[in-house]
C-alpha cells in the first residue's frame, strides 16, 4: 500500500494587532459612555491602521480596529455637538442673566 501524499499545511489566520481591542473599546466608550475617550480612539485608531497596512497582511484585526475608528470619529462630532451646545445655552442664560438685570 501507498501512502496517501503530504497535504498542505493549514492555513493560520494572522495575529491581531496588539492594540486592536484597545481601539474598539475606546471607541465604544466614546460613542456610549465617555465622550472624551472618542478623540482618543479616532487617532489610535488611525495610527494602528497604519501598522496593520504597513505589515502587508502579517498583522490582523483590521476590522475590529476600522470598527473603533469609525466609532471614535462619530463620538468626536458628537461631542463637538454636545460641546457647542453647551456652550450655546450657556451664552444664551448669560445674555437673559444680563437683561434681566439691567431692567
Amino acid at each position: 500500500m501507498n501512502a496517501p501524499p503530504p497535504g498542505y499545511p493549514g492555513y493560520l489566520p494572522p495575529k491581531d494587532h496588539p492594540q486592536t481591542n484597545t481601539v474598539l473599546i475606546l471607541g465604544i466608550l466614546g460613542l456610549a459612555f465617555c465622550g472624551v475617550c472618542a478623540p482618543f480612539a479616532w487617532l489610535k485608531g488611525r495610527s494602528v491602521l497604519a501598522e496593520i497596512d504597513a505589515a502587508q497582511g502579517l498583522i490582523g484585526g483590521r476590522s475590529s480596529v476600522y470598527a473603533g475608528y469609525v466609532l471614535g470619529i462619530v463620538g468626536t462630532v458628537v461631542l463637538g455637538a454636545s460641546l457647542l451646545i453647551g456652550v450655546g445655552g450657556l451664552v444664551l442664560l448669560m445674555i437673559a442673566g444680563a437683561a434681566q438685570s439691567s431692567a
